[in-house]
Order: structure tokens, then C-alpha cells, then sequence
């Protein structure tokens, strides 16, 4: 591995723990993320020539902290000093941080980093790209993607919501009991977001490292709840659809859907971690929307075989999800396990009401042209099929497109000329 791979790798792992400690300590946003930038850039230039620290995450910490108070030195030798009774009256503030640090849990840290981003003054939208950028280092451009907007759009939303949370008075404590209950919701979607930001990346293996983290991240937040059902159906989730990632790609970065995927390069290990979760979750009864879409995965892997698939069971649990989440998106994903048990017609009967709010989902379109392509509808397979490639989020996605059309092409094209004529 190179310098600069082992460095990025180290630091990306220690940043949601580098840069809590560091907004607990100076309890502002921007000095937090600036400090932890300056300790980064002394990383690049030390750690090559002395090799690594033991600890990563308080070597940045540390060399962050140092670097924000000696620009607050800097700064204050302009201002005026305090009185002499005030001046008289003050602790030892920096012996006082440096205990805080060394002793500080850093799970705790990177928990409250959490809640603070996902504060329940900023809307929801707000609380999570300003997550997806402090605590998971996200670019602007990422999140942008992620939301459908601009990056100047996005910067906006993120600058807005830091201005909130400073102007909120927020408190840097860890949240009490109530307090964690109202922010868990707000938690567990930004932390799906991530995973889904990677997981819809492709054969990427940078982006898919974000499955990797919101994994990571989700484990963390389990070890604070440990008899919550939802975050064990989060984590259960994420461990069964990151274990197929081996199979979901072809050498080429095509697209290998799930039916036709080798399941001997599944992760096992990491299948058998996530059934167990979702197992010791439903014995809480009390169902939510992770655990039910987690339940489905653990459907899916459970299958021996794609003819194994208990579909039956799969349309039911969608039902439910239904219920607990109504969204044309979760209609569209049960219309899949529609057709497989009733026929395509009934499942394109609970497709095409969705047009309006769908017109611009790429995965609307490849899944009505599946189903045209299956009732022997080639022209308007063709149309919702092409309608699909220009929506494609990813080369894989719109190759993966190109194959149905192409087939349809190979099964319409004219007869050859028999005739003899030159």
C-alpha cells in the first residue's frame, strides 16, 4: 500500500471520532472541521517519514487541538485582555481538554458528532447532508448527487444548517434519554443514506468503502442501543446486501441481477451476522421499517435458489411496509414480487398509477419495460427501456438497459433477404 493510500485510509477511519472530540472541545462546527483539516495536512507531511501512530485518531485530535489554539493565541494577542478578576477566576482550561481527550470514549464522541448534526431544530433534509458531510466527509458534489440538486444548492443547505445549529445553542452533552429517542429516526436515515450512497455506486470500490462505514457506524450506534429492534434491523440490512457486492458485477462492471448471481461468492459470515440480528429483533415485536425491509433481504438469502424465493411471503412483507412507510418506491419494489407470484399484468396494473410521481426514477422505467418485455409488448418495452437509459445514475445501470434492447432488437430484426438478388 502506498504512503498515501495507508494515510487516506487512517484518517478516514478516524475522522468521525477525530472530529467529535474536536466540536466537543471547541464546541463550534466550522473550527472543529478546520482543525481536524490542519491536523490532516501535518498527517500527510509526518506520517511518511515516522510511519504511523498507535492511535490514528488522538495523534489527530491532539495535533488538531493544538493547531486551533495556537490561532486563537494568535488572534487574541490582537484583542484586548479580559479584566485581571476575570483573568484571576479561570481554570486551567487546557490541562483540563487534554484529560478530556485522553480519556474520552470515543464512541461517545462520534454519537454525540450524531445527534448534534441531526439536531431536531433543522429539518430533516438539512440534518442529514450536514451528517453526510461532518461526520462521514462526504464532498458537496456527493451529497449533491445524492439529493438531486445542484452543488451550490447543496453548499447552501450545509452552510444554513450549521448557522442553525450554532444559533440553536445546542448542548454539547450527551444527549439524555428523551433526547437520543427524538434523534435515533434522524440517525438511522442518514446512516442508510451513506450505506446507500455506496451500495448504489457500482464496482467503484472507493464509493462502495461508504457501505463499509455506514456498517461501521451503525455497529457503533447498536452498542449504545442494544435492545433497539430498528437499529438491529438497520445493521442486519446493511450486513445481507453488502454481502452480495462479490456477485452483484460482472468482470466488465455489468450489472448481474439478483436471480442470476453466483451465490458461492456471497459473504457468508456476514449473512449469518445479519439473519441473527434480524432474528433477535423480531422477538422484541415491535415492528419497524428497517426490520421489515431487512426481513425481506433475509429472505432472498435464505433462497437456495432463485426458484426458492418464497415470493409469497415477500409480497406480504412489503404489504406491511406499506403501511409503515407508504411511498410509491415501496410499491414499485412489491410490484416485483407481484409479478413473480400473480403474472406480470397484475404487477404493471400497480406500476403504471405510479407515472406521475416516478416519471423521473430510473428503475420505474427499467422495471415496466421488464414487464412489457415479459407480456411480449416489444414497442412499448422499447420506449420505457430507452426512457430508463436516460435516467441511468450509473454506466452499469444504462448498460445493463442496453442488453434488454438489445435482445429486443435481435428478436424483431428483419428476416434476411432470401430472394438471391446482389
Amino acid at each position: 500500500m502506498t504512503d498515501l493510500a495507508w494515510i487516506n485510509a487512517a484518517i478516514t477511519a478516524a475522522r468521525p471520532q477525530a472530529v467529535g472530540a474536536l466540536l466537543r472541545y471547541f464546541r463550534d462546527l466550522d473550527t472543529a472541521e478546520e482543525a481536524f483539516q490542519d491536523a490532516c495536512l501535518r498527517a500527510m507531511k509526518n506520517w511518511p517519514k515516522n510511519g504511523p501512530p498507535r492511535d490514528p485518531a488522538a495523534w489527530l485530535i491532539m495535533v488538531g487541538r493544538n493547531a486551533a489554539l495556537d490561532g486563537v493565541r494568535r488572534r487574541s494577542r490582537q484583542t484586548e485582555l479580559p479584566s485581571e478578576e476575570v483573568l484571576s477566576d479561570l481554570d486551567d482550561v487546557e490541562e483540563r481538554a487534554v484529560d478530556q481527550i485522553d480519556h474520552a470514549d470515543y464512541r461517545d464522541d462520534v454519537l454525540r458528532l450524531l445527534f448534534i448534526c441531526c439536531h431536531p431544530d433543522l429539518p430533516p433534509t438539512q440534518q442529514i447532508a450536514l451528517a453526510l458531510r461532518i461526520v462521514s466527509g462526504l464532498s458537496v458534489k456527493q451529497i449533491a448527487r445524492a439529493f438531486l440538486v445542484t452543488e451550490a444548492a447543496m453548499e447552501q443547505r450545509i452552510t444554513r444548517a450549521k448557522r442553525q445549529v450554532g444559533a440553536a445553542g445546542v448542548a454539547f452533552g450527551t444527549p439524555d434519554a428523551a433526547e437520543r429517542a427524538q434523534r435515533v429516526a434522524a440517525v438511522l436515515a442518514m446512516l442508510y443514506l451513506v450505506f446507500n450512497e455506496g451500495y448504489s455506486a457500482g464496482d467503484n470500490p472507493a464509493r462502495a468503502e461508504l457501505c463499509g462505514e455506514a456498517i461501521r457506524l451503525t455497529r457503533l450506534l447498536l452498542r449504545l442501543y442494544q435492545t433497539e429492534p430498528e437499529v438491529m434491523g438497520l445493521l442486519a440490512l446493511m450486513l445481507i446486501q453488502h454481502a452480495r457486492s462479490p456477485a452483484r458485477f460482472d468482470a466488465d462492471g455489468h450489472i448481474i441481477l439478483l436471480e442470476d448471481q453466483d451465490r458461492g461468492l456471497w459473504d457468508r459470515k456476514a449473512i449469518a451476522e445479519g439473519l441473527a440480528l434480524i432474528d433477535k429483533a423480531m422477538r422484541h415485536r415491535r415492528p419497524g421499517a428497517y426490520q421489515v425491509q431487512a426481513a425481506i433481504a433475509a429472505l432472498h438469502v435464505r433462497a437456495r435458489s432463485p426458484a426458492d424465493t418464497d415470493w409469497a411471503q415477500i409480497d406480504r412483507l412489503y404489504a406491511t411496509l406499506e403501511r409503515l412507510t407508504p411511498s410509491p418506491v415501496v410499491t414499485l419494489n412489491r410490484a416485483v414480487a407481484v409479478s413473480k407470484v400473480e403474472g406480470p399484468e397484475a404487477a404493471l396494473a400497480m406500476v403504471e398509477p405510479l407515472a406521475d410521481r416516478l416519471a423521473g426514477y430510473f428503475h420505474f422505467h427499467g422495471l415496466r419495460g421488464a414487464l412489457f418485455l415479459e407480456l411480449g409488448r416489444s414497442h412499448e418495452a422499447r420506449e420505457a427501456f430507452n426512457r430508463a437509459i436516460s435516467l441511468a445514475n450509473t454506466a452499469a445501470e444504462a448498460a445493463h438497459i442496453r442488453q434488454h434492447l438489445d435482445r429486443l432488437m435481435a428478436e424483431h430484426a428483419p428476416p434476411a433477404d432470401q430472394s438471391g438478388a446482389a
